[in-house]
């Protein structure tokens, strides 16, 4: 069911903004410098929250687990960009060997292209999460339509495919638009962000990977990982494979248990 989508005081400003600018320039045609003014600084302010992937300006996100999940230990590994034929078959097998639960933020054409992986997810006990259609650069430049068409696609795909339906949304790169939200609440999907990333697409030392995720890792974390697109090793093993393990070492170490998006709002 769509749930109702409530402007966040960004947003209420900038239409307020946008009309009190309108009625000005119809009133004092001659002072368009300033309205123009205001409303680039407007148009800036909003293109800075869409750049800010933790930001709640632009509407509900999560970038930690609720405080009663984090109470219990909890946090939630989430794994993006795939499913990866050669890397998730290898990261399930991680996790099976150390028993705990992952999120996996999926693109829908890979989901139609790895059927049966993205099936296998679920039977291991894992969750699958929108990651949108086709993962593009350029997802925060499109308009509400195209959005619309882009997040359904992939919500569709998934629930066709793998027989689950997403509950939460991660934008590709962590950017959006003051558009998604409304497609989002339209669709009754939760952004989500992480509290914690170690740009492991780009870097791939495993060892300095995982000293990021690790340097004050507490229950309520949220971590983010990549098995599609994940950055190679000097022997060129994707980063999460050397990472995990160390990962899932102190966990269990720490008492910190590792759970799904999902089952944190259970």
């Amino acid at each position: 069911m769509p749930r109702r989508w409530q402007p966040t005081p960004l947003i209420r400003l900038s239409a307020a903004l946008h009309a009190t600018a309108a009625a000005g320039l119809l009133l004092r045609p001659e002072a368009w410098p300033w309205a123009a003014g205001a409303l680039v600084a407007n148009h800036g302010l909003l293109t800075a929250a869409g750049l800010w992937p933790r930001s709640r300006l632009l509407g509900p996100n999560w970038t930690h687990l609720p405080a009663d999940a984090a109470a219990r230990g909890e946090i939630a590994l989430t794994i993006d960009d795939g499913p990866d034929p050669e890397v998730t078959p290898r990261v399930l097998d991680l996790l099976d060997r150390h028993g705990v639960q992952a999120t996996f933020f999926v693109i829908g054409r890979l989901v139609r292209q790895h059927p049966a992986l993205s099936r296998e997810i679920i039977a291991r006990g894992h969750t699958v999460e929108n990651h949108s259609e086709h993962h593009l650069k350029t997802f925060s430049l499109h308009g509400p339509r195209w959005l619309a068409h882009e997040v359904r696609a992939a919500q569709d795909t998934i629930a066709e495919v793998c027989g689950a339906t997403p509950r939460f949304f991660r934008a590709p790169a962590g950017l959006r638009t003051p558009f998604l939200e409304p497609v989002l609440a339209r669709l009754d999907l939760q952004l989500a962000a992480w509290s914690r990333r170690a740009y492991d697409t780009r870097n791939g030392n495993a060892q300095a990977v995982g000293d990021r995720l690790l340097r004050g890792l507490a229950g309520g974390d949220i971590l983010l990982l990549h098995d599609g697109n994940a950055a190679r090793t000097p022997r060129g093993t994707a980063v999460i494979l050397e990472t995990l393990p160390r990962l899932l070492a102190h966990c269990a170490d720490a008492g910190l248990k590792p759970v799904t998006l999902q089952s944190a709002i259970r």
